[in-house]
C-alpha cells in the first residue's frame, strides 16, 4: 500500500466569501462580470487534443436579458460523437493505469485553481448564463465544486484502503479498477458544481468520460474545461460535446463500450435512458452502471409547536433562492391552521422586501428563470391557480418576459392537498401551501408521504421532540435528504451526502464514497504462499 494514502491533504470545506458591499471579492467578481458581459465567447467541442468548431452554432444569452448574446457554442454531428467516444477509449489505457496519486493531484490542482485565479470567472459565468445571484454562484460554482474535487480525493483513498483480511497462509487484496469502457455524463443547468462533479468523479476513479452539459449551462461548462486543462488533465479523459441531446444519446447509448451513465436531470429523460439501455443490454460488453439524480417535489411540514418565523424563513429561502430552480427547492408546504396567519404575515413581509432583477445588481435576491419554456410553463400554472376554485394566489403571481424571464415569487394557497401544484414538479419560484387542522398531524404525515412520486428532500419544523421523531419515521421513504428545523436545500459536500429515491433517482449520494464506488469495478486477488500438492483432505483418513 502506498504511503501516499496517509499524507493526502485533508479535505476541508471551502469558506464561503461574503461579497459584502465594499469587499475586495465583490469588486473582483463585478469586474469579471462586466468584462465577460461585454465580450463574446466561442465554445468549441473538446475532443481528445482538439478544440473543434463545426460552424453549426447556437447562441448563448443571459436569462435576465435574453436579447444580450454572450457567445456561441458549436454543435456536434453523429460522426463527432463517435469521435469523442473513440478519443475516450484511446485515452483509457494510459489513464486507467496511471497511479491514483497522479489522478488525485490533477483534481486537487483544479480545486485550487477554482479557489484562486478562476474563482471570479466561474462565479461571473454562472451569474451571467444561469442568472444566479453572487451568493448562489459562490456557494455553487466556487465552493461546492471545490468541495467535490477535494472530498472525492479523500473518499477515493478511503475506498482504496478498504482491504480484506489475510492470514499467514495467504495474502488477500482487492483492486478498485475503472469500469471497462467509457462513462457518459449528462449534467443540468442549475448547478455548475454538478456539471463539474459528474464527469470528474468518474474520471478520478480512472474512467474516461464523454460529457454533455445542458445547453443552458455551456457557458460556465466551458470554464470548467479550461480549469481541467490547466490542471493537467490529459487529452481525451473528459471529452465535452454539445448539440442535439436526442442524437447524442442515441449514438452513445448504442455503443457497445458504454460502461456507465452519470446523470442529473429530469425523471422522464432518465427513464428513457434506462429503457434504452435495457433494450440494448445484450449489445454491451459489460452491464452499464446507471446513476441518476432526477426530479423532486420537495416538502416542508410544520407541527403546531413550530416557530412561525422560522417556518416562514425556511419557506422564503427554501422556495425562492435561485428562483426555486434547485432540485431540492421547497415547493409544497403543509401548515397547521394555528400557524397559518403568522406564517403568512412573515412571508408577505419577506417577499415584499425581496428585490428582483439582474444578478449584476448584488442587492437583488431574485433574478430570472432559465428559459422562455420554463417561464411559459410557470405562467400557465400561476394563471390556472388564479382561476381554479380550490386554489388562490395569495402572494405574488406577476410575471414579465419582455427583457428577462422574470417570475415574481408566488405563494399559492389550496384547499385540495392533491392540487396540481402540490404534485407537479415546477422548477421556479412558486410554492403551494395546504393548511391542515392541528389535530390532523398524523394524517397529514401520511398525506405528505403519499402525495408525490418523488423522494428527494423534505423538512419538518417542530419544537416537540416526539413530533420530530414521528415525522422522521413516517417520512423515511419520502426524502433522501431530510431536514429538521431547517429548509430542505443547501446540502454541503462532506456533511450531507445528496440524493433521493422513488422518482428522484438511484440515491447514490453525490458527495460521498458511495457514489465513487459506482465508478469502480472490484477485482479480488488471493495469493497462496505454500500451494497444496495433494488433493486429499483430513476427513478422507
Amino acid at each position: 500500500m502506498s504511503k501516499g494514502f496517509f499524507n493526502v491533504p485533508k479535505a476541508v470545506n471551502e469558506p464561503v466569501k461574503s461579497y459584502a458591499p465594499g469587499s475586495i471579492e465583490r469588486e473582483t467578481v463585478a469586474n469579471a462580470y462586466k468584462q465577460m458581459w461585454n465580450s463574446q465567447v466561442e465554445v468549441p467541442l473538446y475532443i481528445g487534443n482538439e478544440e473543434i468548431k463545426t460552424g453549426d452554432t447556437k447562441t448563448m444569452s443571459a436569462p435576465h436579458d435574453h436579447q444580450h448574446v454572450v457567445g456561441i457554442y458549436h454543435q456536434a454531428n453523429r460522426e463527432l460523437v463517435e469521435k469523442a467516444i473513440a478519443s475516450a477509449l484511446e485515452a483509457r489505457a494510459k489513464w486507467a493505469s496511471l497511479s491514483w496519486e497522479h489522478r488525485a493531484s490533477i483534481f486537487l490542482k483544479a480545486a485550487e485553481l477554482l479557489a484562486g485565479p478562476y474563482r471570479a470567472k466561474i462565479n461571473a459565468a454562472t451569474m451571467i448564463a444561469q442568472s444566479k445571484t453572487i451568493h448562489q454562484a459562490e456557494i455553487d460554482a466556487a465552493c461546492e465544486l471545490i468541495d467535490f474535487l477535494r472530498y472525492n480525493v479523500e473518499f477515493m483513498t478511503q475506498i482504496y484502503k478498504d482491504q480484506p483480511k489475510s492470514d499467514s497462509s495467504m495474502w488477500n487484496r482487492v483492486e478498485y479498477r475503472p469500469l471497462e469502457g467509457f462513462v457518459y455524463a449528462i449534467t443540468p443547468f442549475n448547478f455548475t458544481a454538478i456539471s463539474g462533479n459528474l464527469p470528474s468523479s468518474a474520471a478520478l476513479m480512472g474512467n474516461v468520460v464523454v460529457w454533455k452539459p445542458a445547453a443552458t449551462q455551456v457557458y460556465s461548462a466551458n470554464v470548467i474545461m479550461q480549469v481541467f486543462k490547466e490542471a493537467g488533465l490529459p487529452n481525451g479523459v473528459i471529452n465535452m460535446i454539445t448539440g442535439d441531446s436526442g442524437m447524442i444519446s442515441d449514438v452513445i447509448l448504442s455503443n457497445p463500450h458504454l460502461a456507465g451513465v452519470h446523470f442529473t436531470g429530469s425523471t422522464g429523460v432518465f427513464n428513457d435512458i434506462w429503457k434504452t439501455i435495457g433494450q440494448n443490454i445484450a449489445s454491451y460488453k459489460t452491464y452499464p452502471r446507471i446513476v441518476g439524480e432526477t426530479g423532486g417535489k420537495d416538502f416542508i411540514i410544520a407541527h403546531p409547536s413550530a416557530n412561525a418565523k422560522q417556518v416562514a424563513t425556511g419557506i422564503s429561502r427554501g422556495a425562492f433562492e435561485f428562483q426555486g430552480q434547485k432540485c431540492s427547492a421547497a415547493s409544497r408546504v403543509y401548515l397547521p391552521k394555528s400557524l397559518w396567519a403568522d406564517v403568512k404575515s412573515f412571508l408577505e413581509a419577506d417577499l415584499q422586501s425581496m428585490k428582483m432583477g439582474s444578478p449584476e445588481d448584488m442587492s437583488n435576491f431574485i433574478t430570472a428563470v432559465i428559459s422562455e419554456a420554463s417561464f411559459d410553463k410557470l405562467a400557465r400554472y400561476i394563471d390556472q391557480a388564479k382561476n381554479d376554485s380550490d386554489a388562490e394566489v395569495v402572494i405574488g403571481g406577476n410575471y414579465d418576459k419582455s427583457k428577462g424571464y422574470f417570475i415574481e415569487p408566488t405563494v399559492i394557497l389550496t384547499t385540495n392537498p392533491k392540487y396540481a401544484t402540490m404534485e407537479t414538479e415546477l422548477f421556479g419560484p412558486v410554492v403551494t401551501i395546504y393548511v391542515y387542522e392541528d389535530a390532523q398531524w398524523q394524517e397529514t404525515l401520511k398525506l405528505v408521504d403519499e402525495t408525490s412520486e418523488y423522494a428527494l428532500t423534505g423538512a419538518v419544523f417542530s419544537q416537540c421532540r416526539y413530533a420530530i421523531e414521528e415525522a422522521t419515521v413516517a417520512l423515511q421513504n419520502a426524502a433522501g435528504n431530510f431536514y429538521i428545523n431547517d429548509k430542505p436545500t443547501g446540502a454541503v459536500v462532506g456533511m450531507q451526502p445528496f440524493g433521493g429515491a422513488r422518482g428522484s433517482g438511484t440515491n447514490d449520494k453525490a458527495g460521498s464514497a458511495q457514489n465513487l464506488l459506482r465508478w469502480a469495478s472490484v477485482r479480488t486477488i488471493k495469493e497462496t504462499f505454500v500451494t497444496p500438492e495433494d488433493y486429499r483432505y483430513p476427513f478422507l483418513g
